[in-house]
């Protein structure tokens, strides 16, 4: 990490500086726990590791209890104490990106759950396209949070350029599942693999967002 995401220039740093850095790290934890949770609902679904999926309902529960502490904290901070205008904005962005970074664990639980349903099924030959869909979506959220830890506003708002690949794979999959002739069997597969391209679609889209909630700390004006 190049730079706190909350600095003070005074070395006798006040109880809300004090505050708000342990708010930092907790945001920086939290979104540790969503790139593991993302990172496991990947393994779930493509190497077909169903211990993996086992554990999102785990790490979700955490994810949770980080949302719910952050958002109180930042609450009683602006209520209870006297933040300035920046002060104020590193709040707002806080409570923001907690809420994106537990969308994503919400996606990856349910990823996980897809992986279990779709298990007993032969993998289908689109899995390898949405494979590399996750990955990118992954790679967002990675450079997001690298963003908000090192408060780079380009790399933040460079994520939403990064989103373009993730789109395009989900219409590419969306229309060749939509397509689908003849289908021999149970639909179910197929249903799946439509609700997981959409899972990771949004997934990228909550990555977006995080690096844009990085700029606004940064600049204070939104894009």
């Amino acid at each position: 990490m190049k730079a706190p995401l909350y600095s003070s220039h005074n070395p006798e740093q006040s109880q809300l500086t004090r505050d708000i850095r342990r708010l930092e790290r907790d945001v920086l934890r939290m979104g540790a726990l969503a790139e593991k949770s993302f990172r496991l609902s990947h393994q779930a679904l493509f190497a077909r590791d169903l211990a993996a999926a086992e554990e999102l309902p785990h790490i979700d529960k955490k994810i949770d209890a980080f949302y719910r502490q952050i958002e109180l904290d930042c609450t009683l901070i602006m209520t209870c104490q006297a933040p300035t205008d920046r002060d104020l904005r590193c709040l707002s962005a806080f409570m923001q990106l907690v809420r994106d970074l537990e969308r994503i664990g919400d996606y990856a639980k349910d990823l996980g759950e897809i992986a279990v349903k779709i298990f007993p099924y032969p993998p289908h030959r689109l899995l390898s396209e949405i494979a590399m869909m996750s990955h990118h979506a992954q790679a967002m959220l990675a450079t997001s949070l690298v963003a908000l830890a090192d408060l780079d506003e380009v790399n933040g708002r460079s994520i939403k350029y990064l989103d373009d690949t993730v789109d395009n794979a989900y219409e590419r999959v969306y229309n060749a599942l939509a397509q689908q002739r003849n289908i021999i069997g149970a639909l179910e597969p197929y249903l799946l693999l439509g609700l997981a391209i959409r899972c990771l679609e949004r997934m990228a889209d909550h990555a977006t967002n995080i690096g844009q909630r990085v700029a606004y700390v940064v600049t204070g004006q939104r894009s």
